[in-house]
Order: structure tokens, then sequence, then C-alpha cells
């Protein structure tokens, strides 16, 4: 059996909870001792990783496994299948991860130094070895905090990142740098043109209020001047606008100020944050690491000698329906590379395009146009599948909490109110239960799938280890990661190996998810010089 060794801040340095007893440490002796204890493959127990790793990382001390107690925690707080009573809060709903320049062990006044680990270990286990649903429990539990040290890797090795080419990129786009507090020219060249259009010679398209006042000036009747408001106004001005919007959205969200902040020593490291966000998907703190834009991806290239190993998954979400629902005909559609062309070959819909909407719409609650015309034929060729998020987004509409298949829990809503006698007051109320209706209908497959997404990283990382040999940034190792897709920086000889290494780990990750179901996870594979050519 793996043991346990539980860290704790005590004063001015640590000490280490093991099945021999307890031993404290000096700040200076931890990573000596960790490393040293790391050859036996215990499992290192943590208030929170991004307030432990970072440093081990920074002296050249990796580990295979941990429990996050800040991710945990929240995980079984959350969880229906808990008994809340068997833990305490004692301030661990309350505990934040701390970002890189707080990430030091012994920070003044951290609000972890008033917990304890140790009472906590125990209080989550008693709690998840109670729980009906502790086989299923037990793996959220470990993906989690194995994501949680992804991440600190990933930021720790950082994803590189051409300076120069970046500052290429933009100038083709927009000119070249502009002096602060200016626009860039190329942007610049295009607001006589925009003005024109609609006969407004100062306008100025930067600033939301003056646009607004500026389109009701030349006639046209907007509440707003969001993009997707703006597309459905028939007016020569507002093609040229709306491209201007996104070179200027670009520029402020990935500009050059991003450079300066973002790219150091030829890395982007950013912080992401495993169950960021409530369905589980991460989140990032700063640098805008989501929502990494196409094009600017040219300027991540892989140093020389190494390449990157693109893989990403292709409709993640309908296949994660079809394994936690065990709808046989969706798995088969499923065995198809193109699930969407599986299910036209199955004869269910006449086109990829109508089995898309179809399937988004059940999975977001789409019920009009072509969507709501396609569920129907959808519903009668996979009941279980959609049988399985109707009861999710029913359920919500009642105010329940539904759970993922390893069991995280949804939030509950807030009161819909609507129990008078006012009819606008009880149709209000129901726009609010459907809206909820339609959150927690995506929610069990989203979290789901972010499920499959941890496993997956987890089983990566470990294969990845075993490749190569050397510190952590001398083989291969993951550098980023977006919902369904994953980079890998790796030495060219070891590229074969780590595409064979993704295909075993998403594989992996579903036997630990659905068993023997038959639903498969290929994966969309390249290996690259730069992540614009995956």
């Amino acid at each position: 059996m793996v043991s346990t060794v539980v860290l704790q801040r005590v004063g001015d340095g640590v000490r280490a909870h093991t099945d021999g007893g307890a031993h404290d440490l000096t700040r200076a002796e931890l990573a000596g001792w960790v490393a040293e204890h790391e050859a036996d493959r215990p499992r290192w127990v943590w208030d929170d990783t991004t307030r432990w790793y970072p440093q081990l990382l920074a002296a050249g001390v990796r580990v295979e496994r941990c429990t996050d107690l800040r991710l945990t925690h929240a995980v079984l707080r959350r969880s229906p299948y808990v008994d809340q009573q068997l833990l305490a809060d004692d301030g661990w709903d309350a505990l934040a991860p701390v970002v890189p320049e707080e990430a030091t062990l012994f920070a003044l006044d951290d609000p972890a130094d008033a917990l304890d680990p140790v009472a906590e270990h125990a209080r989550q286990q008693r709690a998840l070895g109670a729980s009906p649903e502790r086989g299923r429990l037990g793996l959220l539990l470990a993906a989690e905090s194995a994501a949680a040290l992804v991440a600190a890797e990933m930021q720790h090795a950082g994803m590189p990142w051409r300076a120069d080419v970046h500052d290429r990129l933009l100038t083709a786009l927009v000119g070249p740098r502009p002096p602060a507090g200016q626009r860039p020219a190329g942007l610049e060249a295009m607001l006589p043109g925009i003005r024109a259009a609609f006969g407004q010679p100062s306008l100025n398209p930067d600033s939301p209020v003056e646009l607004l006042a500026g389109l009701r000036a030349a006639g046209l009747d907007v509440a707003d001047t969001r993009s997707w408001t703006l597309r459905e106004l028939d007016h020569p001005g507002i093609e040229p606008l709306l491209r201007y919007k996104k070179l200027l959205r670009l520029v402020q969200a990935n500009g050059w100020a991003w450079l300066d902040t973002w790219v150091r020593d030829g890395r982007f490291r950013p912080v992401l944050l495993p169950g960021g966000v409530v369905t589980g998907r991460w989140a990032a703190q700063g640098g805008g690491a989501l929502s990494a834009p196409v094009q600017l991806r040219g300027a991540a290239v892989a140093d020389p000698g190494w390449r990157f190993v693109v893989a990403d998954v292709a409709q993640l979400e309908p296949r994660v329906l079809a394994g936690m629902s065990r709808d046989a005909a969706m798995a088969q559609a499923a065995r198809a590379r193109d699930l969407y062309q599986g299910v036209v070959d199955a004869g269910v819909v006449a086109t990829r395009a109508q089995a898309k909407v179809g399937l988004i719409g059940a999975l977001y609650g789409g019920t009009r146009g072509e969507s709501g015309l396609v569920l129907p034929r959808l519903a009668r060729r996979y009941p279980a599948a959609l049988g399985l998020v109707e009861q999710a987004a029913r359920s919500g509409e009642r105010g329940e909490v539904v759970t993922t298949l390893l069991g995280r829990g949804s939030p509950r809503p807030g009161p819909f109110g609507g129990d008078g006698d006012d009819p606008a007051a009880g149709r209000a109320a129901d726009a609010r239960r459907r809206s909820w209706g339609r959150f927690t209908r995506n929610f069990v497959v989203q979290g789901t799938g972010a499920e499959w997404a941890s496993c997956w990283l987890a089983d990566l990382r470990n294969r990845l280890w075993r490749i190569g040999e050397g510190p952590l940034t001398g083989r291969p190792h993951l550098v980023f990661f977006l919902h369904d897709e994953v980079v890998v920086h790796t030495p060219e000889a070891l590229a074969d190996q780590v595409v064979e290494a993704a295909r075993a780990a998403a594989a992996e990750a579903g036997r630990l998810l659905f068993g023997e179901f038959p639903v498969d996870f290929p994966l969309d594979v390249a290996v690259v010089d730069s992540w614009a050519d995956a």
C-alpha cells in the first residue's frame, strides 16, 4: 500500500507526518528530504499544491502523486454522495490558490497557516470511506490532485514562445508597436473609412459609450455595441467596424503589453487553475491562456532539436455523453473518427451540419431553429443519451443537485420566485428555471468531460516521465492544456513515443471512466515545430 506523508508548515519550518511519526525539517532541508523519500513513491498530502510544489520544482524535485486538500475539500463539499457532517470548514471552504509571485512556503499572513492538514486529511478520508460512491469519488479526487501537479509543472517549464515572432505577427496585423497610449498605425488607418461610413467624423470606436451614441446618430436602432448585436445590422460600416473591433481586442488582450508581462526568457508561463470552473474545467488567472488567439500561435516555436506534439480529442462531449449514458447506438457512431459523420452514416440525419447542430442543441438546450427540428430524430435513435441530459435539465428546473459521472455536484440555484399571483413574476421565474435547467443539462456532460481530461493528463504525465532521462524539462513534458487539447514539448527523437503515449493515455482515461463500455476517444495528433502548424 502506498504510504502517505502529510506536510505541514510549523513556524519557520516544516513537519512531515509519516507512518513512523513526525519529522521536523528546516526550509533548507525540505527539498532534499522530499527527493530522498520520493523513491518510496508515497502520496504527498498538503494543503494546496500552489503553495508547495513550485518551490520543489525550482529545487529540481518532481513528485509522482499528491493529495491537494484544497481541491479535494471543494469536491467533497459539493458532492451529494458525501455526508457533510463528516467534514468541517475551519477555513478550508475559503482557501484560495496563490499566484506565482505569492507562492512561497512561508508567506506572511497566509490563511493556510491557520489550517490543520492532518485533521483535514483524516476528515476527508472518513467522508470518502462512508460514501456510497467512494470508488468514483476516489478516482475524481486523485485526478483532481494530479491535475494540480500538471498545472504547476506546465508553469515551471513554460511554453516556448518567440517574442520576435510575436512582434512580427502583430506588426503584420496592425502595424508596428506604437508609443504608449496611441493606436497602432494599422488600426488608425481604418478609422477614416469607418467614420465616413457612419457619417461620424469624430467617432471613437474604442469607447462603447461613444460608439453606441454614434451608431444611434447614424440611424441604427441598437441597444449595445456587442459584436453579435452589430452582426444583425445591415449597414456598410458594420463589416469594417467588426474587423476593427476584433483587431483591437487582439492588441488589448495579447498585444505588446501582454508580451512584456507574460513572456520571460523565451517562455510563456500562464497561471492555470484545475477545477477553477464550477464544472471542474480549468480556469486561467491572467495571461488569457484559455483563449490563446489563433493569429499568434505561430509565436509558440519549439526549441532547436525539439518538437511539439499537439493532440486533441474530436467531439469530446458527445463521446462522453455516449459513455456515461451507455447508449450503444451513440457509441457506435462514436467509433467513427468523426462522430457527427457517424450519425449521418447511421441514417439519423441527412448532413453532418444537422448532426452537429442537433447534438450541440441537446447538450446546451437548443430547441429552436434547425436544432429543434433535428432533436426528435436524435431522441428516437439515441434515447439513453438524450434522456440523460433531459433528466438533468428537469432536475435543475426543480432546484435539485445533479452530478457528473464521478460525483462532482452542481451548485444549488437561488430561489426562482414567482410563487405569488403576479403573472409577470411567474413568467420571469419560469425563465429562470429553464435557464438553470440548461445549465444542469450541460453540467453533467461538461463536468464528466473535464474528468476524462484530468485522467488523460494524469496518465500522460506519468507516461512522459518514463520517456527519456534527466530533469523534467530535459524529458518530454506537458507545456499547455486547453479543455481537450494538450501540447507536449519533446526532443525530436522521442516524438513518436510521445504520440503513442498520448493515444494510450486517452484510451486509459476512457477505460477508467467507462470500463469496458465500447466508446472511443480518437486523437488528432500533429508533430510540428510551431503550434500554428498543428
